[in-house]
């Protein structure tokens, strides 16, 4: 495995986006045994009240051409079981729907609200992988995925021998990623807010008042409310204060 990540990280050097170095991640992840490659980036982990943020970036080799829709579009990403357990763990995992034994991630976890996610990767024969989860300090949350299709009912064991050299693929990929992903944010995936409500936004947070802010926009104390009221609704803020935390917390404006 040790020459699958001087191969990478050959590889990698000559990519010039996220899709260039997906498409080098795939092709070493091939070598290894593994048919299915997810890479998915989000700037912010989670809202305020744990619900895993949809991702802002989801690339895929080899799934269906359907996965992005269903984990973005409709959802699936916030009852992805598997996304659940690598936002709170930090060493990589091997996980199987097919065996429920004790010796898998999955082992005791499954519940209703994961049956459509299940029952979309038994259909697609996706029920068996190892997951990397990569959190930073900044707050991004990412996770490399690679998968074996219609795997036997020993791979979880099997995977024990490749997951410290796929966690270590994991991360020289997402490292040589994530200076392509230094333009995404969360607005499209917390609240969409205007220029003038981060605008206003970004001044309360620096401690100004309603009417500071009106002077400093150039309009009335009621406009200037408005589009704090206006922010703050969007986020479902219960107050001006409230607002500005999550605002700092999904990084809509920076101190």
């Amino acid at each position: 495995m040790h020459t699958m990540i001087d191969l990478l990280k050959r590889n990698i050097d000559g990519a010039s986006s996220v899709g260039g170095v997906v498409d080098a991640a795939h092709r070493v992840a091939r070598q290894a045994g593994f048919d299915t490659m997810i890479y998915d980036f989000s700037p912010v982990a989670t809202t305020s009240d744990g619900t895993l943020v949809i991702p802002s970036h989801l690339c895929h080799r080899e799934a269906p051409a359907d996965m992005r829709r269903l984990w973005c579009e409709q959802k699936y990403h916030q009852h992805d079981p598997v996304q659940q357990i690598a936002l709170k763990r930090n060493a990589p995992f091997a996980w199987s729907y097919r065996q429920k034994g004790k010796h898998t991630a999955l082992a005791s976890y499954l519940k209703q609200e994961h049956e459509p996610v299940s029952s979309y990767l038994h259909d697609t024969g996706l029920t068996c992988g190892i997951t990397v989860p990569l959190h930073r300090s900044t707050g991004d949350f990412a996770t490399f995925t690679v998968i074996q299709k219609n795997a036997g009912a020993s791979f979880v064991r099997d995977a024990r021998d490749v997951l410290q050299s796929v966690g270590l693929m994991g991360q020289i990929m997402h490292d040589a990623a994530l200076p392509h992903l230094a333009g995404q944010h969360t607005q499209d995936m917390i609240a969409a807010l205007t220029p003038r409500e981060s605008e206003c936004l970004q001044l309360s947070a620096q401690g100004h008042t309603a009417k500071e802010i009106a002077a400093l926009i150039g309009r009335s104390v009621p406009t200037a409310t408005l589009h704090l009221k206006s922010a703050a609704a969007k986020m479902g803020a219960r107050n001006r204060t409230h607002a500005v935390a999550l605002a700092l917390q999904y990084r809509l404006i920076r101190l």
